[in-house]
């Protein structure tokens, strides 16, 4: 089976606020050493698929200086096709930027189509699963489907989040709704789609030509298949699957890293989640310190007296002497002084959490919210950062000289000079 993988990675994630404001979605770091896209990555390359075209769009930079030439992921070759990273272009046709994900693939269907492969493999590059591809072209091709539908069972109250699908007993699907105010199931499109290359071709082209058209494979491609009778099958998953698409989402996703047993196992050496990972000291834990049910890594030092738990650490992360992390995500070179007490929090790349400030709460109320600071703020010593509160990017003790409590109460945003910026 002559596959093409093409993982849309274009996405702005405004849904995770200051973590996006200098990096795409997919390039966001996850469990401490991986990016959110070397899942997607990883299941083709374990998948046997080593043909994969990446769409960027926002903010490309720290996600094609990621992938490089694709070598922790073998896809550093050419006759077999390897790894290709695309963005919006001008060229004798002028092409715009993305509207949708459909018009993502049919502004690039000329690259889409070389090789001639025999299907079309559409994944998104911000989700976290593990899934073996091969298994679901199987699933296609004993169907002769036109396209297949990856599917997972959702909460009913998160239904109306997601593509929702009615099939019959043999798994084709009889109808298809984007995001309904009222649900009729919960079957729930992964966003993971396999094309016949040829149909695929002539349905992006008629699509391109509908003006009403958002130009998207979940609002218009899929409905429209299914509406002219067309061949479409579900693929029921039911592993772990998560779109790390918000702030709750991400953090969630992290806490069941750390349930027993882990929601996704990243220890599986049958399936392993290959990433581009930097040269790094050994991880040192002094004496007097205490670590519970986290998930530390490479370069980080916890210093005497320090308590860190159920924390996810980042490469690098310095916890200074009876520091505190509790139920957090610090990325890398993030330096926490000493006294310090970060709770419920995201804390982004090198930021400085000064001595003694508290950052967010654990507190019985799950409506608070979590906390997050922009990557390279510094939080000034003393200071009290509540629940649900967003710091932005670079900010300095200056921009918190509004509080002269040195308390940021409970759903407050410091954007300091960024705040004319988009809302994050």
């Amino acid at each position: 089976m002559r596959t093409r993988a093409v993982i849309l990675a274009g996405g702005e994630g405004t849904r995770l606020s200051v973590l996006t404001a200098k990096r795409a979605k997919p390039a966001v770091p996850f469990a401490g050493k991986y990016r959110i896209i070397d899942f997607a990555l990883s299941n083709c390359v374990n998948s046997n698929i080593f043909d994969v075209l990446i769409l960027t769009q926002y903010r490309p930079h720290s996600l094609m200086d990621h992938i490089g030439r694709g070598q922790p992921w073998d896809l550093d070759r050419s006759f077999t096709g390897g790894v290709h990273i695309l963005q919006p272009y001008k060229g004798r046709k002028d092409t715009d930027w993305y509207v949708g994900t459909a018009d993502a693939v049919y502004q690039n269907l000329n690259f889409v189509k070389r090789r001639q492969p025999e299907h079309i493999l559409i994944l998104s590059g911000d989700h976290i699963y593990q899934m073996d591809y091969y298994t679901l072209l199987t699933f296609h091709t004993n169907k002769s489907a036109d396209a297949t539908i990856c599917t997972i069972r959702v909460p009913m109250d998160e239904a109306s989040r997601y593509g929702i699908l009615e099939t019959d007993p043999q798994y084709r699907v009889k109808d298809f709704v984007e995001k309904p105010a009222n649900p009729p199931s919960n079957l729930a499109s992964m966003g993971v789609y396999v094309f016949r290359t040829e149909l695929l071709e002539r349905l992006l082209i008629e699509d391109a030509a509908r003006a009403s058209s958002s130009h998207d494979f979940g609002k218009d491609i899929i409905p429209r298949m299914v509406a002219e009778g067309l061949k479409v099958y579900a693929y029921p998953y039911d592993g772990y699957w998560v779109d790390v698409g918000t702030i709750d989402a991400y953090w969630e996703a992290h806490m069941d890293l750390l349930s027993r047993p882990p929601s996704l196992n990243l220890n599986d050496r049958s399936w392993v989640i290959h990433t581009r990972s930097e040269e790094r000291p050994p991880v040192m834990i002094e004496s007097g310190s205490s670590v519970r049910d986290s998930l530390i890594t490479d370069g980080s030092i916890i210093c005497e007296g320090a308590v860190v738990e159920r924390s996810v650490l980042s490469p690098g992360v310095y916890v200074g002497p009876n520091a505190v992390i509790r139920e957090s995500i610090i990325l890398t070179d993030t330096y926490i002084e000493a006294g310090a007490v970060v709770e419920r929090a995201i804390i982004d790349k090198q930021v400085v959490v000064g001595h003694d400030a508290q950052i967010g709460k654990i507190t019985e109320a799950s409506d608070l919210g979590i906390t997050v600071i922009g990557k390279g703020a510094h939080i000034p010593a003393g200071f009290t950062i509540g629940r649900n509160v967003v710091i932005g990017t670079d900010l300095g003790p200056n921009d918190f000289a509004e509080f002269a409590d040195k308390c940021v109460p409970n759903g407050r945003k410091v954007m300091g000079d960024n705040k004319k910026r988009a809302e994050y």
